[in-house]
């Protein structure tokens, strides 16, 4: 085979040369990303503590962004681009959930190797997580606490604590259709903690008596799969916690396990839940 016939049947050559940084860096800013991992102890388990926290953290960033994408259709009454969102946040939940498995199984002796590197630390102090509970309805004023001393994420916090939730969002859409949402629940206090109505158990009864096909129902199959993997991934949490460090305290002052258990408990857009009995 002559020269040039072996070299027409080799794949070509990627372009390696580049003045600067290469596209892929300024695009992705992988050297950023992997010079973030400051380790506090000599415990070469920290690493996989601390890399498996910021991917969670990244996941975190993901998740709000389709969830307020979500919000944002539904106000359009875009039902189908809010449904597409959620469905892609089901996939990213899977993967943030997976993210437990590098910590799942460590022992008290393990985590007892770095604890005292996090010092006051705890995951509850993560502002990105607290916007995905705001978005389901889980507000709390003083949970934007722990943040006055970043202006931009505080603000951030208390914008996030002023909008109606993706699920206010849903019921504020479901009134638009025609159902009986109580105007008590349309116009609550959304810096609150959503609570439970029997009314809007009622709406989604007869959301689910009727055509499964429907748009509101597989709207509201696309936000069950979202409550259930928030559900896994507390109960995730809560095991890897017990595991690690049985009944004692948490980090940051918080009751460790026992807060977990408690939240574990709730579900998340509970009528969608409940309403299940009925039909």
């Amino acid at each position: 085979m002559s020269h040039e016939a072996r070299q027409a049947q080799e794949p070509e050559t990627p372009h390696l040369d580049f003045a600067g940084t290469t596209p892929y860096e300024d695009y992705v800013k992988a050297d950023v990303l992997t010079h973030l991992q400051h380790t506090l102890s000599d415990d070469p388990g920290e690493m996989v503590f601390l890399v498996t926290t910021q991917v969670m953290e990244l996941w975190f960033t993901v998740v709000v962004h389709e969830w307020e994408t979500a919000a944002q259709a539904l106000r359009e009454d875009r039902v189908q681009v809010a449904i597409d969102a959620l469905k892609r946040s089901v996939r990213e939940l899977e993967a943030l959930n997976a993210s437990w498995r590098p910590l799942g199984q460590l022992t008290p002796a393990q985590f007892n190797s770095y604890r005292a590197a996090l010092g006051e630390g705890s995951g509850f102090q993560s502002a990105m997580y607290r916007r995905m509970e705001f978005l389901l309805g889980e507000k709390s004023a003083s949970m934007l606490v722990p943040h006055r001393g970043a202006p931009r994420v505080h603000a951030e916090l208390e914008k996030a604590l002023q909008e109606p939730s993706l699920y206010d969002e849903v019921l504020r859409l479901l009134a638009r259709r025609g159902h009986a949402v109580p105007a008590a629940v349309l116009e609550r206090d959304v810096t609150l903690r959503y609570e439970p109505s029997p009314e809007v158990e009622a709406v989604w009864t007869a959301v689910y008596s009727g055509d499964a096909g429907d748009e509101v129902a597989r709207l509201g199959e696309a936000l069950t799969d979202v409550a259930e993997l928030v559900w896994r991934w507390r109960n995730d949490h809560l095991v890897a916690t017990r595991r690690a460090m049985g009944a004692k305290a948490g980090t940051g002052g918080s009751a460790g396990v026992a807060w977990l258990e408690k939240r574990a408990r709730k579900n998340v857009f509970p009528e969608l839940w409940t309403a299940r009995s009925h039909v």
